[in-house]
C-alpha cells in the first residue's frame, strides 16, 4: 500500500503515519525496494515531527555520572584518581563543583558517557 508522503502536522497525522509504519514493518519489504525507501522516509518524518512536538530531555551530566558509575560497581574514592581528592569528587557528585571541560572529557573516555550528555 503506497502512502502519499509529506510534511507531518497534525497529532493525527502523525498517528496515521504510525500506522502505516506498523504496517509496513509487518510486510517486511527489501530496505532496497519502492517501498523500503517509502519505509525509510516516513520514519524521518516521524523523527522530524517527534524532534519537535515530543523532544527528549537530555539526562543531567552528573545525574548520569552517577548511573554510570552505579553501574560499573564505582565508588566515589574509585573516581579520586582520575579527578583528585575525595573531597573534591564528593563536592563535584553533590554539583558544589563545575563539571569542566577536562573533567567532562575524562568522565566521556573512563565511563563511556556520550560527549553531548556531559556538555549539555
Amino acid at each position: 500500500m503506497t502512502m502519499t508522503l509529506r510534511p507531518i502536522k497534525t497529532d493525527q497525522e502523525y498517528e496515521t503515519m504510525l500506522e502505516w509504519i506498523d504496517k509496513q514493518f509487518d510486510l517486511s519489504p527489501d530496505i532496497n525496494s519502492p517501498e523500503g525507501e517509502q519505509l525509510q522516509i516516513a520514519l524521518l518524518l516521524i523523527k522530524a515531527y517527534e524532534d519537535v512536538h515530543h523532544p527528549i530531555p537530555t539526562p543531567d551530566p552528573i545525574e548520569a555520572v552517577k548511573l554510570k558509575m552505579e553501574e560499573k560497581g564505582l565508588l566515589n574514592k574509585d573516581l579520586v584518581s582520575w579527578i583528585g581528592s575525595k573531597g573534591y569528587v564528593s563536592a563535584l557528585l553533590n554539583k558544589k563543583k563545575p563539571l569542566t571541560l577536562k573533567l567532562a572529557k575524562i568522565f566521556h573516555q573512563q565511563l563511556g558517557i556520550p560527549a553531548e550528555v556531559l556538555l549539555s
